[in-house]
């Protein structure tokens, strides 16, 4: 019973976010006359002092303790002696693992938000880089349109600041405080729960006793938005595993984020993006998993509460680990640029600027362009030839408007430099949305 019961070794963690919860309510008993001011003093300065040896030696780790409130507690009555008894007072376990848990996923989310920060900040540098460097845009893996590739990686800096701004919100809805709501049903003693909510940072406490207790939105929220997060991390991994392929060669990376292979020597693995890869299965399997655990609970506390904080703790480290190591690869990786300019100029992947310029410049209705472009495309394929090298008869037996004149125009780079939509992929499009996201990222969670 003691080895599934006790949870110390994984709330341990918690021990700063205990002790800071415990010293504002230790100081608002004092000040609302609930306990000595004297008690409330030396309390006060036990708990510092059990602060202090945490931080330099660690937390014990005593199973019979049971879980890091009794561990301080405990360690609180050996340095002070009687007043650690009264410490508490209006408190319950219920309230005080709920406080605990919501100062540790605060901080949580401030930390992705930095991790989050961190790489679009890489991406930014590598898009203002490459703001004409020319790539081959996708749709089911097959060359589609040329892109320029700082406007390829500008989309994984929306995405990310989608994330941040989910983290964001998880934030702000977490910031209340459940201390003073006791077991579940308040308590008799005149508690200011608005002192101790401003002590600990939080914007007001939680309305309601029982809803203070049994919520676990604010660790769904968290689990959910690191999974949606480690979805976009995923997927740039996967393009960085497809880049770094021979068949691609579009990235090199260095050897600090590549690994050789045990049998053959001329092997540099993505073994860092595929890690980030697989981290995702574990971030979606955390929501999964609390959400399981929290499914069927009836108000308000229920031991099955325990393993949500294993659950978050995991869910963080991963995201961290992987943001961290991700930064690191956009931050090094050498792009082929080269390579991507060749492969964007194949596949007909200006097929869609004749398509245009036949509706702008001729009056074709759009549908009837884009049939006349794909015989010109499908003749290009019998004869082997790239579009802008389909003969002059052959063309002009689809359509009189295709002309070898035509044809010669229709590069990557002026098709790209022509994209100047809103959001296109335009070099000076490019360069605007660099500086609109730098300008953005200035912002703070």
């Amino acid at each position: 019973m003691q080895e599934i019961n006790a949870s110390i070794p994984v709330d341990k963690r918690l021990w700063e976010e205990d002790i800071a919860a415990s010293r504002a309510h230790a100081a608002m008993l004092g000040a609302a006359g609930i306990i000595g001011a004297d008690d409330a003093v030396v309390i006060d300065r036990g708990l510092a002092q059990i602060a202090d040896e945490f931080a330099a030696n660690g937390v014990p780790v005593d199973l019979a303790l049971e879980d890091i409130h009794m561990t301080v507690e405990s360690r609180l009555k050996e340095l002070v002696g009687e007043p650690a008894g009264r410490l508490h007072t209006a408190r319950s376990r219920n309230d005080q693992v709920a406080t605990d848990f919501r100062l540790w996923v605060r901080t949580a989310c401030e930390r992705i938000d930095a991790g989050l920060k961190a790489i679009q900040t890489a991406l930014l540098a590598r898009a203002d880089e490459h703001a004409g460097s020319i790539m081959p845009g996708f749709t089911h893996l097959q060359v589609a349109q040329p892109v320029t590739l700082g406007h390829h990686l500008l989309a994984y800096v929306e995405m990310f600041g989608r994330d941040r701004s989910r983290f964001a919100d998880a934030r702000r809805r977490l910031n209340e405080s459940p201390l003073g709501a006791a077991a579940l049903a308040g308590t008799s003693f005149p508690l200011d729960r608005h002192a101790t909510a401003a002590a600990l940072g939080f914007d007001r406490p939680v309305a309601n006793s029982i809803d203070a207790v049994s919520d676990r939105d604010f660790a769904l929220e968290f689990c959910a938005s690191a999974s949606i997060a480690a979805i976009h991390l995923s997927r740039l991994a996967e393009e960085i595993v497809i880049w770094a392929s021979q068949p691609f060669g579009f990235i090199s990376l260095p050897d600090a984020w590549s690994t050789g292979s045990s049998i053959m020597p001329q092997k540099r693995n993505p073994d860092a993006a595929e890690l980030v890869r697989g981290r995702a299965g574990m971030l979606l399997g955390a929501f999964q998993r609390l959400a399981v655990i929290v499914k069927g609970l009836p108000l308000t506390y229920s031991k099955d509460l325990q393993d949500d904080k294993e659950t978050v703790f995991g869910a963080f480290d991963a995201l961290a680990l992987s943001l961290a190591a991700m930064t690191g690869m956009i931050e090094t990786l050498t792009f082929r640029t080269d390579r991507m300019r060749a492969l964007a100029a194949s596949g007909y992947s200006t097929a869609t600027d004749l398509a245009d310029w036949l509706v702008r410049e001729n009056g074709l209705p759009f549908r009837e362009a884009h049939h006349v472009v794909g015989a010109c495309v499908k003749r290009a394929e019998e004869l082997g030839v790239e579009l802008s090298a389909l003969p002059a008869a052959d063309a002009a037996a689809i359509h009189a408007a295709v002309t070898p004149d035509v044809l010669a125009a229709l590069t990557v780079e002026a098709s790209v430099a022509s994209r100047m939509s809103y959001g296109g992929t335009a070099p000076e499009r490019v360069r605007q949305a660099v500086a609109a996201a730098r300008a953005a990222l200035e912002g703070t969670i």
